[in-house]
């Protein structure tokens, strides 16, 4: 680099003559002293900044500006300096008064103008930067990309693009260069164009992790995120605490659904800047895709406290409240993000599910209609639209949107499914025959299909197939007492008396223990409440009750021990721990 100056800064290097003249002919020992001093602090200014060492540096040039503030280079020189420690505005201020002293001098101007655009005030550095580019035909780099800049934030976007191509074609293989335009056409969304140039940054310079973020952040919008993770992977490796590329990173993983992965790396970048709300974010989003969705919850908080107007993180937020069964807190969430984004089909589709929850079933509707405008093509968003219209005795409107989803998207077996309820319902046994069958080949193990087929075909007195088809649903649901019931009418109806008198007792034996089941859980409700209040007499005999109805319920010699131990009764409570702990072994 050829320096015409003290200092300049160009490709974010420093660039230092050895020292300034001191005129030595003065009848003033003193101020002959100064200036001897003053050429000590030049020179060990310029050791330390060659050395790496800009703080020692800074002190250094600032004592050259204090003992001789009328020289110019001791304003450059400290300029650079405070420039190069990211100090833009003090560095533009010691630029200014070198200026002063050494008007028009390019290698001051073009580091006033880099202090300028770094300082957030490029319309003060737009008109430097054009009597530099009068001046001479090509700016170095650096100074292109600050120009560049500068003129988009004056909204002369065509203008930026064709410096940086003029640039790029005096100097094709500057990788800052490639990726500077990159960033430019990917404000433009000209992802294509953009990926080319970030890539071409990264072949020439690998070590470049800026290039490698912008890389896999265009990747991501290309949706590719195997091929952003693998060059934010490679970016990572060279800047291994880098939070941006962390959170670039947690988020290719995340896309791709392996939110294992995802994990570690958002959690350190919150290790690393706990404060930072996309590492929390990113966190949160792993975490609901490992299905540890209370987990989530607080972190989805505090990212739409601090980004408010952050779409994606409300619709995480209400989703993950939806998950937990508290759609009446994600409602007014995904009213804000459908606000932000009017236009979203994915957010009036998640706003729909909601309202479905809390059983308010026109403003579902209203929302999935909303999101089908944007897009009429999503299956899910029929099969979600024709589930609305079923639960509110809408057939008629219902069985078109649930047809729909199942030409969209023959894969999914929870349109055939409904479909068949809806058949079967309207006396259509044939059509529900083959949804059933349907959903069946799709999802095997479905035992609520198997009890419905069995249904369907004995309504169409299909008695052997009735008889498989329930069979199947009871090896599946062995504790439910509906299939059974059903096989023992097939079974009866066959002339299978004694097999049908066997159905019937053990459906009446399940509804037995169902019912046994469903006393122990409202009284270990009632008792954990009443722990909760301090009334540990009256949660033990609610415990107790629970234990009566239903011994092998684990939930309630849980509670019972909590009781226990209040009274200080230890030994009984450690036995009730191992009961519970044996019942829930047992479970598993």
């Amino acid at each position: 680099m050829k320096c015409s100056a003290m200092v300049v800064v160009l490709a974010g290097g420093l660039c230092l003559l050895p020292g300034i003249r001191v005129v030595a002919q003065t009848a003033d020992s003193d101020a002959a002293a100064t200036a001897k001093q003053a050429d000590a602090a030049f020179r060990a200014g310029y050791a330390a900044a060659n050395a790496g060492d800009l703080e020692n540096a800074r002190r250094s040039f600032a004592k050259v500006v204090q003992l001789e503030p009328e020289i110019p280079e001791g304003h450059s020189a400290l300029g650079s300096v405070l420039l190069n420690l990211g100090r833009p505005a003090e560095a533009a201020a010691e630029l200014e008064r070198g200026l002063a002293l050494k008007p028009g001098d390019p290698n001051m101007e073009m580091n006033l103008a880099l202090a300028e655009v770094r300082a957030g005030k490029s319309a003060e550095a737009l008109p430097i930067f054009q009597s530099l580019s009068a001046q001479k035909q090509g700016l170095p780099a650096e100074v292109e990309i600050a120009y560049a800049q500068a003129l988009t934030e004056a909204g002369q976007r065509p203008a930026a693009l064709e410096r940086l191509r003029a640039a790029l074609s005096a100097a094709p293989e500057n990788a800052s260069l490639h990726d500077a335009l990159g960033s430019l056409l990917a404000q433009e969304q000209e992802w294509p164009a953009a990926q080319a140039e970030f890539a071409r940054a990264v072949e020439l310079d690998p070590k470049m992790s800026k290039a490698h973020l912008h890389l896999g952040t265009v990747l991501m919008q290309l949706h590719q995120p195997a091929e952003a993770a693998a060059t934010l992977e490679a970016a990572h490796a060279e800047q291994p605490q880098d939070v941006a590329l962390l959170n670039e990173l947690a988020l290719a993983y995340s896309a791709q659904g392996s939110y294992d992965k995802a994990l570690p790396v958002a959690e350190e970048a919150m290790r690393l800047a706990p404060e930072n709300a996309d590492a929390a974010d990113q966190t949160a989003i792993a975490l609901q895709g490992l299905g540890r969705v209370r987990e989530a919850i607080p972190l989805f908080e505090r990212v739409v406290a601090v980004q408010p107007k952050n779409a994606d993180a409300l619709t995480n937020y209400a989703l993950a409240l939806v998950q937990q069964g508290n759609a009446k807190d994600a409602i007014p969430l995904y009213k804000r993000a459908a606000e932000l984004t009017p236009d979203n089909p994915v957010v009036h589709e998640d706003f729909g599910v909601a309202y479905l929850q809390q059983s308010d079933l026109d403003d579902a509707i209203r929302e999935f209609e909303a999101g089908l405008k944007l897009d009429n093509d999503d299956p899910q968003l029929h099969y979600n639209l024709g589930l609305a219209y079923k639960l509110k005795d809408d057939t008629a409107h219902a069985v078109p949107e649930l047809e729909q989803a199942e030409r969209l998207d023959p894969s999914s077996p929870d349109p055939a499914y409904t479909l068949g309820i809806l058949y079967m319902q309207t006396g259509r046994f044939a059509d529900a025959e083959t949804q059933l069958r349907h959903t069946l080949e799709l999802r095997p193990q479905n035992g609520d299909a198997w009890a419905l087929l069995g249904s369907v075909y004995k309504q169409d007195n299909k008695l052997p197939e009735a008889t498989d088809a329930l069979r199947h649903a009871i090896a599946l649901l062995p504790n439910q007492p509906g299939p059974h019931i059903t096989l023992a009418s097939v079974l009866a109806d066959q002339g299978q008396k004694a097999e049908a008198t066997a159905e019937r007792k053990q459906a009446a034996e399940l509804t037995r223990v169902a019912v046994n089941r469903q006393r122990a859980t409202f009284a270990t409700n009632t008792g954990n409440m009443l722990l909760a209040k301090g009334q540990v007499a009256d949660a033990m005999e609610r415990y107790q009750e629970a234990v009566t109805s239903d011994p092998g319920y684990a939930e309630a010699h849980t509670g019972l021990a909590a009781a226990l131990q209040r009274q200080g009764r230890t030994a009984e409570a450690a036995a009730e721990r191992e009961k519970a702990a044996a019942l829930a072994k047992e479970a598993q």
